[in-house]
């Protein structure tokens, strides 16, 4: 069974010595800033009492504040929906409309909606710290206290909402988390994008009803959809009523629209840009150099989509990449393990300044014992790393048979394999080798984050290991290894032509074993092998009804995800099993981290719709049948590919 492991002191000795490093120093006292790659000013470092990480320094951080606002406010939010669907509901409920602002009984229907909408979607800003998602309360709030003084007989209501805004307002540093600059803008263009957009349309339905009690001018039609997007009757006049409800149906929906699109740029999770630039990129190889065969997935954290902490004396770094909210790295920290302190605590402090939450995949278990102590986090052991030692593989015995035969009968059919650095691959053969690979792919998405480089010959990648396989001198096969070590090798991607003899990677991968000693290669880490112990003992006899049942789950989601086949592709070769584990804050934030990590590994790929894209390749494709019809033309040579 898998492991669940929450330490805020590790029991390795090896970590345990770490605290009482220079590094670790540095990270506690904060007494030298951190290194990023955005520039933005250094994160103060965590509290030596094993607080949340603070932005500030020195704030005493209370969680129930934000939970507070939060279910507030989405209270308030329901009351003000609930007011216009079940008025009915909100009467019998009419005790508890003094004590809850927000009711807004005076105001339009459709300003009911779009203030308990715009509530609603501010309540989830608000329980995850975020100053605009405070500011943006505090002002509705106000605006609210403003109404009910206008009347009389709603004062209370009135108090009400102000003891709640001095609330917030005296909590005010309990919201601190930043938003992503960029957002602000794509936020305001998309209002005015839609605004101009609701506008035509009103302007259209106006032109097309011809309902008018009379001849209104152009400035007046403007005036009557723009005071329709918030609800309010506007100098038109309709002759006959219908046209003139379906009107402020209508410009009604297109306000909600407009407002909870808006809302949504404006409140969306800071995801920014990743980017690792050359410097950061050869500080990286520097650190790899030395420290790099602690761990077989260090390599990747050159992957083009990660944003890189630097520790204060800049041994060591984390690569990572922010997903749906959530700060993800992959493996150990790169450099010196007693300077991993150094860049975790900055690390932690940056996913608390923009309330994103960190997680770790596929760290080692001393890795996930440093995470554990430094961060108060929790570990769980995810799977298991193949690591094949190539001085002991061998095709003999009962074990390999089934390896042995396909090797054989693929190197009958007439395969021959080819294993090379990249760097002694001609650039035009390796230009011809990655377009044929890549074809294979046919459009779709490749899968990997955390044991995928996603790029193929690129420069700096020289001590990569390509294997390929030809028939005839046709390319059937790739397979790419990106280096572990002095000594060692990862598996990155492995492609094959789907019309090829089945187990070509089977016989690459042996014969890249077979040339590892030229290359001056000891060891070989396969693919990842997600809950192997509870697949192995699952199936074993003794095995518990539990365990038995996590087989169950497992081998169920092998139809989406691959468990079972990677596990047994894996187990084929007699490999070493290295453990592996995920690091997350807690066990209930462990649904959004998990779909998180599918994100970020492609297992998980939300559906994307190009209008440019779509109009691009219908015009594209309506030339072509217009050439093909033209006689004495000949037809496209090749396919252009999508």
């Amino acid at each position: 069974m898998t492991t669940l492991v929450h330490r805020a002191q590790g029991p390795d000795k090896k970590a345990a010595e770490m605290s009482d490093s220079d590094e670790a120093g540095h990270a506690n006292r904060g007494t030298r800033p951190a290194v990023k790659t955005d520039g933005a000013p250094p994160a103060p470092q965590p509290d030596p009492a094993g607080k949340s990480p603070d932005p500030d320094g020195n704030r005493v951080q209370r969680a129930w504040v934000p939970v507070t606002a939060a279910l507030l406010t989405t209270l308030i939010g329901l009351s003000d929906i609930l007011n216009i669907l079940r008025p009915d509901l909100v009467n019998r409920f009419h005790r508890f409309n003094t004590m809850i602002p927000g009711s807004l009984d005076t105001v339009t229907r459709s300003a009911d909606v779009l203030i308990g909408l715009m509530l609603l979607m501010l309540a989830h800003g608000l329980r995850r710290r975020k100053r605009r998602a405070w500011q943006a309360v505090a002002a509705l709030l106000a605006f609210d206290v403003a109404i009910h003084f206008i009347h009389a007989e709603r004062i209370p209501t009135a108090v009400t909402a102000i003891v709640v805004l001095v609330a917030l307002l005296y909590f005010r540093d309990e919201f601190y988390a930043e938003g992503d600059p960029r957002t602000r803008w794509r936020a305001l263009w998309a209002f005015g994008g839609l605004i101009v957009a609701d506008v035509v349309i009103g302007l259209t339905y106006i032109l097309l009803a011809r309902g008018l009690a009379e001849d209104y001018s152009f400035g007046q039609r403007v005036q009557e959809v723009i005071y329709g997007l918030v609800g309010v009757s506007g100098p038109v006049q309709w002759a006959p009523e219908t046209r003139g409800d379906l009107f402020n149906i209508l410009t009604g929906a297109l306000g909600i629209f407009t407002l909870v699109i808006t809302a949504y740029l404006f409140l969306r999770p800071a995801e920014p840009q990743a980017r690792l630039s050359g410097a950061d990129a050869d500080r990286i190889r520097e650190l790899l150099a030395k420290q790099g065969d602690r761990d077989s997935l260090g390599y990747f954290a050159l992957r083009d989509d990660k944003s890189v902490i630097w520790s204060p004396t800049g041994k060591a770094c984390i690569c990572y990449r922010v997903v749906s909210g959530v700060m993800l790295a992959s493996g150990d920290p790169i450099g010196d393990p007693e300077a991993w302190p150094g860049a975790i605590g900055p690390f932690l402090d940056e996913a608390a300044r923009h309330a994103w939450k960190p997680a770790v995949m596929g760290c080692s278990e001393l890795g996930a014992e440093v995470w554990c102590r430094e961060g108060d986090l929790t570990a769980l052991e995810l799977g298991d790393e193949a690591i094949v030692n190539t001085a002991d593989f061998s095709l003999s015995g009962r074990s390999m048979r089934n390896v042995r035969q396909m090797v054989n009968r693929v190197a009958k059919t007439g395969y021959v394999a080819e294993v090379r650095r990249i760097r002694d691959i001609p650039p035009a053969e390796l230009a011809g080798i990655v377009k044929t690979a890549g074809s294979w792919l046919g459009g779709q998405t490749e899968r990997g984050f955390s044991m995928a480089l996603s790029r193929v010959g690129a420069p700096g990648d020289e001590d990569c290991v390509l294997a390929t396989a030809t028939e005839d001198g046709a390319l059937r096969a790739v397979l790419q290894l990106v280096p572990w070590g002095p000594d060692g090798l990862s598996l990155d991607l492995m492609r094959r032509d789907k019309a090829a003899q089945p187990g070509l990677n089977d016989f690459l991968i042996v014969e890249t074993i077979k040339a590892a000693s030229g290359l001056g290669v000891k060891r070989i880490s396969l693919n990842f092998a997600v809950f192997r112990a509870a697949l192995e003992r699952g199936e074993k006899i003794g095995a518990g009804p539990v365990l038995r049942a996590w087989r169950s789950v497992l081998i169920f989601l092998s139809k989406w995800f691959q468990i079972e086949s990677l596990y047994k592709f894996n187990a084929k070769f007699c490999p070493v099993w290295q453990p592996r584990f995920f690091v997350f804050p807690s066990t209930r934030h462990t649904p959004r981290i998990a779909l998180a990590a599918l994100e970020a590994e492609a297992f998980l790929v939300w559906p994307t719709f190009g209008l440019r894209r779509v109009v691009r390749k219908a015009s594209l494709a309506g030339i072509r049948r217009r050439r093909r019809r033209q006689p004495g033309q000949d037809p496209d040579p090749e396919p252009t590919p999508p």
